[in-house]
């Protein structure tokens, strides 16, 4: 019996030891996707179509470095429809790719300048 009392003082000394550190890990690891979020930039790409009823877009674009995705030609559902106003195909852009629960999506297009 005093071997398990023992284990058991043993482990409880261990995790408090132990969890300050998981936490501050888990704040650096918070902190860095926040970081990455906020270093999300605009991707080159070009207009291929638009479906405004449907709120696509298919765009020919490079690297989007913040997604880890390399360049391809790819159909993006719009946020928001009204980004797509002022696009029509052949169009030079710079956007803002953003995925949520799985699919990506536009949620900025801006004419390259």
């Amino acid at each position: 019996m005093k071997a398990i009392k023992k284990i058991l003082l043993i482990s409880a000394m261990s995790l408090g030891v132990t969890w300050p550190l998981i936490s501050s890990a888990q704040a650096m690891m918070d902190h860095g996707t926040s970081s990455m979020s906020g270093a999300a930039m605009m991707t080159d790409g070009e207009v291929r179509k638009v479906d405004q009823a449907a709120g696509k877009v298919t765009i020919k674009h490079g690297d989007i470095k913040h997604l880890d995705m390399p360049g391809m030609t790819m159909v993006f559902t719009a946020k928001d429809k009204s980004v797509l106003n002022n696009v029509k195909p052949g169009d030079k852009i710079k956007f803002m790719a953003v995925t949520e629960g799985g699919k990506f999506f536009v949620s900025d297009i801006q004419p390259e300048k």
